[in-house]
């Protein structure tokens, strides 16, 4: 749907607070959790673990490359669109594909927790479940987005539901990137993956108890399936190229600019996070260290930044809120650099940890609201799978040589001075990408669509 001139409504903390007891927000909540959890234990959490195995930060990098799952899966979600879910179908064709995907993740962390790097595959054995895990993942994150489109209302609890998201999708990260390395400092590794493959359940749980199925949504595939299954030539054209026609009749020859920038969004924060856990390591902090601080102040900053992100953007709009979201995430991804040069302090550490988690929490909600809005119903799973496939292939390749880049500095540089000047270099990319978003702005004021409301 493209943006309207028409005011929004204007919605206040209070307002969002009150949504919380709303049973679809609730379930995305849940599903927010169940999204962001694995996210980490296959990327930076990684890392770490393969960094205390005394792993180089060039293989990690090259490692976190199997994170392109996440921006291939535009490939299988028109199966995942019209196809009901094997075993599961009568769950419904959304709650089925979800529930099934978190079984088959909680499975997957239980294999990497048996296995660890020393098992009989070594090293090589570990990084290929982790890339399993981001396939089951990254379908996952197909079903979760199309049902939070499907399941809102109007615009309004479209961005409830994507602010809920990205709330459990940041406490979930924060499970998998900071309590984690406290169980994994006195519980081991493989012990504390196990323990995530069992908050996985918790996921399923609320599937099974919570989530109901979009009718309308599922009203409409019912009727394309029917008239067209996806196995004729009929069928395969529409679930294929019918979501890249539609998408560009809708928006013309903006749709590319949109795409550009979408493209690049994300790019500093991808850049930098296969190295941020090796560089705790790095920096000498303990894991319990870490895990503390990222907890109990990375926890209310990003609770913070999710609940500022959604009413900045109700009310200024999603273009206002792109903006302010990508300055915000350039400055938490260049702060890293000031424990990199004055030394890992625990104040330092603190007050970096709150201007990251609040960055990105806001310019996520930014984002992920932005992209909800451009779809539509019918080609839901697939337009949005397009779309943030678009948001991270730039960002998941690039990430694999930030290893190589750190060691590339410090070989003329102290490897403290190394990480702060990558920091530096991967918040300099948001500047092209605030430019994309004022050019943005720019040519939907010109053309008569209101770059300041979300309607």
């Amino acid at each position: 749907m493209a943006e309207a001139a028409a005011k929004p409504k204007k919605l206040g903390f209070k307002a969002v607070l009150a949504s919380l007891s709303q049973p679809r927000v609730v379930g995305m909540l849940a599903l927010g959790f169940s999204s962001g959890l694995p996210f980490m234990l296959s990327a930076g959490t990684l890392g770490y673990w393969l960094r205390d195995e005394g792993t180089t930060l060039t293989a990690i990098g090259f490692a976190s490359w199997v994170g392109i799952a996440y921006s291939m899966k535009f490939l299988w979600a028109p199966l995942i669109d019209r196809l009901p879910p094997p075993l599961l179908g009568a769950m419904g064709r959304r709650r089925g594909w979800i529930a099934l995907t978190q079984i088959v993740l909680a499975a997957t962390l239980f294999a990497m927790a048996a296995t660890g790097p020393h098992g009989p595959a070594g090293i090589g054995g570990l990084v290929a479940l982790a890339l399993a895990l981001a396939i089951a993942s990254s379908t996952q994150d197909i079903v979760i987005d199309a049902w939070r489109i499907e399941a809102a209302a109007d615009k309004d609890e479209l961005g409830l539901l994507s602010a809920a998201g990205q709330l459990g999708y940041r406490a979930a990260l924060l499970c998998a990137d900071a309590l984690i390395l406290i169980f994994a400092q006195h519980l081991g590794w493989q012990l504390s993956y196990s323990i995530m493959a069992l908050l996985m359940l918790a996921g399923l749980a609320a599937t099974f108890l919570v989530v109901s199925e979009p009718e309308q949504a599922d009203a409409t595939l019912r009727e394309k399936s029917t008239a067209a299954p996806i196995w004729t030539p009929r069928g395969f054209a529409d679930a294929v190229a019918g979501p890249f026609i539609a998408f560009f009749k809708t928006h013309g020859m903006l749709a590319l600019l949109m795409l550009a920038m979408i493209s690049l969004y994300q790019l500093p924060n991808f850049m930098m996070g296969p190295m941020l856990t090796p560089f705790y390591h790095d920096l000498g902090l303990a894991k319990d260290q870490v895990g503390i601080i990222r907890t109990t102040i990375g926890l209310p900053a990003s609770l913070l930044g999710i609940a500022a992100g959604g009413v900045f953007t109700l009310r200024f709009g999603y273009i206002r809120g792109l903006i302010a979201g990508i300055i915000l995430e350039a400055i938490a991804t260049g702060i890293f650099a000031w424990p990199a040069f004055v030394g890992p302090g625990n104040n330092v550490f603190a007050i970096v940890m709150a201007i990251d988690s609040f960055g990105l929490s806001f310019a996520g909600v930014a984002l992920v609201t932005y992209m909800s809005s451009l779809t539509t119903l019918g080609y839901t799973a697939t337009q949005y799978a397009i779309l943030s496939s678009t948001y991270v292939l730039a960002g998941k390749f690039l990430k694999g040589f930030s290893g190589k880049i750190v060691d590339t500095l410090a070989q003329s540089h102290d490897q403290m001075t190394a990480y702060g000047l990558f920091f530096l270099y991967a918040a300099s990319i948001g500047v092209p990408v605030l430019a994309l978003c004022l050019m943005l702005s720019a040519r939907q004021a010109k053309t008569g669509v209101a770059a300041t409301s979300p309607a």
